[in-house]
């Protein structure tokens, strides 16, 4: 059988240009329509025609290389300059322009604050060619790995715990020191030993900074040496030194609106912030705004209400409710008591009477306990153990606000914008961590992981784009912008 063989030296009379190479259904081509169309001057990126000196890279070049190259897993400032020397479309999409790797991580360095832009100037493209209305908004969030190790983390006990042992460690490297002090003066033992007691000193002075940093009342719980604006991150895969990247996406193409990250574990504060950054893309269009359970905070769902926004959100409850897996409501739960209103007081199964005891400022609740009387019912022991006190209600002073958001998410129409949720809000997160296999921030500080999600959510939007219009027409569209 005949086989088709390389033909590496064999010569042409009229060698292909970059452009041939490239095709015209080639994704590079839509990446860079929609750089060429992003207003510069907005993102915060200035350039001084008449500065002296050698020229410069244009930034819109350095920055289609960052969108790009994020889009296909690289990410690394050493593997972008590998590309422009060996990857076709990268050599096409710079013209030729081959920046070295520490020109490419200085341009990311000194521009997080403009990357950070890149996402809302694509989602006003987005808005620009009819993709994103804004009316209904879904947000999500996920932890994603810092640039530092969970081992550099420290909470005031560990603080504490190596402070004293960094004590034990000074004082045999002072009794070492003296020892060899006494013996031989000047030998290489007695150097090394200056060296250690030095080096321990500096680590003593570092940990007690933290320490006292850690003292403060609106200190976090612990505080990374290498970067101290993660957090402590819990998930499946145990904890970690990490962030929480926050996503706000439109209802029917699932493209995002507006990306965020946050030193938080958890995102039980972010429902507001989050989705009043993504109403500014919007031009305050939002309509109604949906989260799960972890977003149920009723101050920040009310902060949306007062605004004229409708809030989607399902209680801890609620949720458990919708998951077969533990759908388990207790014979003596809370729902199963009734609510007086007229004479504030709570009715239990047994038609007795549970009258407010009083309240906790600090919980922002009421008490409401049945007393004795609980020790002669049939139920005493499985309702409740409290032989003092009997059965206790807990009525929170906004509880009319948490029932009207129940009634609100049970209805049909909730319930139905509330399952479209999970299919167009978790996406982007899936893409970004399997697809962009970014599981992992490269730089540090807040400025440099939201400069990061940016890209990479700008770098979903565009993978979104292509497959909903093409290539082709994607490049057109935006051309024409």
């Amino acid at each position: 059988m005949a086989l088709k063989l390389p033909k590496r030296h064999q010569g042409v009379l009229f060698p292909p240009s970059i452009n041939d190479m490239v095709g015209d259904d080639a994704p590079v081509r839509a990446y860079d329509a929609m750089i060429d169309a992003i207003d510069m001057p907005e993102l915060g990126i200035a350039v001084d025609h008449n500065k002296a000196g050698s020229p410069e890279y244009d930034p819109r070049t350095m920055l289609k290389l960052l969108v790009y190259g994020y889009s296909y897993n690289i990410r690394s400032s050493r593997k972008l300059e590998r590309a422009t020397h060996d990857n076709v479309s990268f050599i096409w999409l710079m013209g030729g322009l081959k920046p070295s790797y520490k020109t490419i991580s200085e341009f990311r360095r000194l521009n997080k604050k403009a990357l950070k832009k890149v996402i809302k100037q694509c989602a006003y493209m987005c808005v620009d060619l009819d993709l994103i209305a804004g009316n209904v908004l879904f947000v999500d969030g996920t932890k994603i790995r810092a640039n530092a190790s969970i081992s550099n983390s420290y909470t005031k006990e560990k603080a504490q715990k190596v402070l004293a042992n960094i004590e034990k460690r000074i004082d045999k490297l002072i009794a070492s020191c003296e020892q060899a002090d006494a013996d031989e003066e000047g030998q290489p033992s007695f150097a090394k030993l200056s060296k250690g007691l030095e080096n321990a000193h500096k680590l003593k002075s570092k940990i007690e900074s933290i320490a006292e940093k850690l003292k403060r009342k609106d200190a976090p719980s612990s505080i990374n040496t290498v970067d101290p604006d993660c957090c402590r991150t819990h998930g499946r895969q145990g904890s970690h030194a990490g962030f929480n990247g926050q996503v706000v996406v439109y209802e029917k193409n699932g493209l995002i609106v507006n990306s965020d990250v946050v030193s938080e574990n958890n995102d039980l504060g972010q429902l507001s912030s989050q989705i009043e950054q993504a109403n500014e893309v919007v031009d305050g269009k939002c309509e109604i705004a949906c989260g799960d359970a972890g977003y149920c905070n009723y101050d920040k769902m009310n902060e949306l209400v007062e605004k004229g926004i409708e809030v989607i959100v399902p209680s801890k409850r609620q949720a458990r409710e919708d998951d077969p897996d533990e759908c388990t409501v207790k014979e003596f739960d809370k729902s199963h008591f009734t609510y007086d209103k007229e004479n504030d007081v709570y009715i239990c199964p047994e038609k007795k009477t549970l009258s407010r005891q009083g309240a906790n400022n600090t919980r922002k609740c009421y008490s409401y306990v049945a007393g004795v009387q609980c020790r002669k019912c049939r139920h005493f022991g499985a309702c409740t153990k409290n032989i003092r006190d009997g059965r206790c209600i807990t009525r929170y002073f906004n509880e009319e606000f948490r029932d009207r958001m129940a009634r609100h998410y049970d209805k049909p129409s909730s319930k139905e914008t509330y399952r479209k949720r999970k299919r167009y809000a978790e996406l982007p997160f899936g893409h970004i961590k399997r697809n962009l296999n970014a599981g992992h921030f490269l730089l540090r500080g807040l400025d440099g992981v939201r400069a990061e999600m940016s890209l990479l959510s700008t770098c979903f939007n565009m993978a979104r784009l292509i497959n909903i219009f093409g290539v082709s027409a994607l490049t057109a569209k935006l051309k024409a912008l």
